[in-house]
């Protein structure tokens, strides 16, 4: 090695200019989503049902661009998710989950009965949209909902920004480079110990009676949730040959872009919730 690189490498940074760049526009449209996201987590009730109901109908509705859907057929599954949205509002969430199905059941038939069997995928961007309405709502409606559903969103933001971060910094091998070019292994294992970290640390400080080692290893288990969410979106999209889900929020995509990661992990915390209740809580006083 020639005198003096390692010195060199050493005052390199990281990341090179443009990524710093796209780094920080990413952080930038992502606190200000955050801030608006918390405001809502923390406000509840059918303020928080209504973001999740326009955020759902925003995804469906770039699932449905995105696969060329029949506008009556949009416009139905709009409306479909919306109601779906108010029934988990008022507590009904066995009424939403059977509407949910039974029109996702309905799209698929009407798909096949059209002679366009390959509108099928419109019922599994339903689902898509649907499941995790369903599951923030409810989430958010428990007793210690609030933290629920922060330490849900929590722990994808960490996955993404430290995923993110990680990648650039280290590189190395791709994970599914056919798919996604530019997911590696070390920014899944970043992503990994971000969202292990901060699910301990908000155990916690939340109380929660859940020891810290398990919540690290559901934290860092939920990440690898949220980067196979996002694997999923990046094939929906090569598959639909489009780089961006949509163009809501410009460069950085559409909505569907920043919720993907979202989607699974919000259905697999409400799911273990709903077999396990008794696993979190506040410690008594």
């Amino acid at each position: 090695m020639p005198a003096g690189s390692g010195a060199m490498a050493a005052s390199e940074p990281l990341l090179p200019p443009a990524a710093r760049s796209a780094l920080g526009s990413r952080i930038a449209v992502g606190l200000f989503l955050a801030v608006v996201a918390v405001a809502d987590i923390w406000a509840g009730g059918p303020a928080f049902a209504t973001m999740v109901a326009i955020g759902v109908m925003l995804v469906f509705r770039e699932w449905a661009v995105m696969h060329r859907t029949l506008p009556g057929l949009m416009v139905a599954g709009l409306a479909v998710l919306l109601l779906v949205s108010v029934l988990a509002h008022l507590g009904r969430v066995q009424d939403a989950l059977v509407l949910l199905a039974i029109a996702a059941a309905g799209l698929l038939l009407i798909a096949f009965a059209l002679g366009r069997p390959g509108k099928r995928w419109l019922s599994t961007g339903l689902l898509y949209a649907g499941l995790p309405a369903i599951a923030l709502i409810w989430l958010r409606a428990q007793p210690d909902g609030f933290a629920l559903v922060m330490w849900t969103m929590g722990l994808v933001w960490a996955t993404d920004i430290f995923a993110y971060v990680a990648g650039r910094a280290i590189g190395g091998a791709k994970v599914w480079p056919a798919i996604s070019p530019n997911k590696t292994w070390a920014g899944l294992a970043g992503g990994m110990a971000a969202a292990g970290l901060f699910s301990a640390l908000f155990a916690l400080a939340a109380g929660w009676l859940v020891a810290p080692l398990l919540a690290a290893l559901l934290g860092a288990g939920l990440a690898v949730l949220a980067q196979a969410g996002d694997f999923f979106e990046s094939w929906l999209k090569r598959r639909a040959g489009v780089k961006d889900s949509g163009r809501l929020l410009g460069a950085h995509g559409g909505v569907m872009d920043r919720v993907d990661g979202l989607v699974p992990v919000a259905c697999a915390v409400a799911l273990w919730m709903g077999l396990s209740a008794d696993r979190l809580g506040a410690a008594p006083a």
